[in-house]
């Protein structure tokens, strides 16, 4: 299992890289949801 996480030296740069596509694909969402009910709050008033 080890060599599949290390991946011949590229490791760090490939899980890194999914990390911060995951931090930022999440930020989107909670983004996107903040905004969504920021919206309908302005739509009851």
């Amino acid at each position: 299992m080890s060599p599949f996480f290390y991946m011949g030296g590229y490791g760090f740069y490939v899980w890194g890289s999914y990390l911060a596509t995951l931090i930022v694909l999440g930020a989107e969402v909670v983004q996107l949801l903040r905004r969504r009910k920021s919206v309908r709050e302005q739509n009851r008033s």
